[in-house]
């Protein structure tokens, strides 16, 4: 029987001969469907998750809408040291670093851990106050507390869990990385109707039933990257020096998450002049935007390996390859799911919240939204490779315009002089402005690509 340490070795040096040697087509869409069906049941989740609280009424559809943001910014930290040590360990490994490979991923979860705890504890401590400055009223407020104090205490795992899951993807482990995130999604879609009703827990089970899912999530990832990462997690290496880099690396990630807590608080924000109805429309309009997004996000991330390995051997050919087909891919997605969208925007919304006042704002912003998404392609396959490539400023850039340098200004000004209207063109004007910006940038990426490409050949 093989030694433990020969089979890794062995394994490892088959996955650098399947990413560096495989047909590009096969190996992308392998890579890309386990992620694509990742993010999909996490985002059914969150739909189921507004279709049962839209049942409580309005303003519970309206609380969930609130608690978002800080969901979403404490996962942005997991993916800041999960997806910086992941695009740094792909590279790594087509260049055959394992040990330095080892200790970026012990100080990533390390980190993603210890930093999650500190949030989760200070947002329990301020819960009231954090849910009026996300924007909720008095009246919402609290059942926006009593749907986060759950989520707050299972924070470290639910935090960690994200650390866990772009380090395995990164590897190529994306079936690993599916099987993590998607159980505690399908889970939650099974036990939230129990604690809410049956239970008659209300926004509590809602909360409790979510809280209880992400902790099983981060156990089974926990297992999943002992048994099969090519990397041995070792606590013991976690390293200062490593620190820099994951940051460095992650800090598009942490931006494009950021901005969408922070643009989200802002649409709940300039939304409330126009009532619960209004906040309702727009956050299940969001949902269902979050579940095509999802979709285009798990192809790009199919591609990110496949892109660090061979960036690390330079086979930059590969890479710029695998980039235009995973781009004609999502582009053919987005701009199908559009066409739909703007058909059937009233039942869709319709399916979450059956109100004429829910189904007329949110219909709306879901067409406005549509018009402009199919440019979303070009704009995250593109983040995505600058990531991967090590263009952080760049990738930073991209990935703070379309929710945060455009997006938060437009927020302020169009629905002051145009009303509703103006909330819902602000993100198709900033998609129209980020996608400029964006073929600037590639423009950049290309041109360094291509000296690397003459310096090696």
């Amino acid at each position: 029987m093989k030694p433990r340490s020969a089979k890794k070795a062995e394994k490892s040096a088959d996955k650098f001969s399947q990413m560096t040697l495989s047909p590009l087509g096969p190996l992308i869409f392998r890579l890309s469907l386990p992620a694509v069906v990742a993010n999909i049941i996490g985002v059914a989740y969150n739909l189921t998750d507004t279709f049962y609280l839209g049942r409580l009424g309005t303003d519970a559809a309206a609380a969930s809408g609130i608690v978002m943001p800080i969901m979403v910014l404490i996962q942005a930290f997991g993916l800041l040291f999960g997806a910086g040590a992941g695009n740094r360990i792909s590279v790594l490994l087509g260049k055959k670093d394992i040990e330095r490979s080892k200790r970026l991923a012990s100080t990533a979860v390390s980190s993603a851990f210890v930093l999650s705890c500190i949030l989760g504890f200070s947002f329990l401590m301020f819960k009231s106050k954090i849910v009026r400055i996300m924007g909720a009223t008095s009246a919402l407020a609290p059942m926006a507390s009593t749907y986060l104090v759950p989520l707050l205490i299972a924070s470290p795992l639910y935090c960690t869990s994200y650390a866990f899951d772009p380090i395995l993807r990164f590897q190529g482990l994306v079936k690993e990385s599916m099987i993590g995130i998607a159980l505690g999604a399908v889970l939650n879609i099974l036990l939230e109707p129990l604690f809410i009703f049956p239970m008659h827990l209300g926004m509590l089970g809602a909360g409790t039933a979510t809280a209880i899912c992400e902790s099983l999530s981060f156990f089974l990832l926990l297992f999943l990257f002992l048994k099969r990462s090519q990397i041995p997690l070792d606590l013991k290496k976690f390293s200062l020096r490593g620190f820099g880099p994951i940051v460095t690396a992650g800090m598009p990630n942490f931006v494009r998450n950021v901005m969408g807590a922070v643009s989200t608080d802002i649409f709940n924000l300039v939304t409330d002049p126009f009532g619960p109805a209004a906040i309702a429309g727009v956050t299940i309009a969001n949902r269902i935007l979050l579940l095509t997004a999802s979709a285009e996000i798990g192809l790009g991330r199919g591609y990110q390996p496949v892109c660090g390995y061979n960036y690390g051997v330079h086979k930059y050919g590969r890479v710029k390859k695998g980039y235009y087909m995973i781009l004609i891919a999502s582009s053919a997605l987005l701009i199908s799911v559009s066409v739909l969208q703007e058909i059937f925007a009233p039942s869709l919304i319709a399916i979450f919240r059956n109100s004429p006042p829910v189904i007329k704002y949110g219909s709306g912003f879901l067409r406005f939204f549509s018009l402009t998404f199919p440019l979303y392609s070009f704009v995250i396959c593109s983040n995505m490779m600058q990531q991967t490539l090590g263009h952080t400023l760049i990738a930073s850039l991209v990935g703070l315009a379309r929710q945060g340098l455009f997006l938060v200004p437009l927020l302020f000004i169009f629905p002051t002089h145009f009303g509703f209207l103006g909330l819902e063109i602000c993100q198709p004007v900033s998609d129209c402005l980020t996608f400029l910006l964006t073929v600037l940038m590639q423009i950049l990426v290309f041109r360094d690509l291509k000296r690397a490409e003459l310096l090696y050949s």
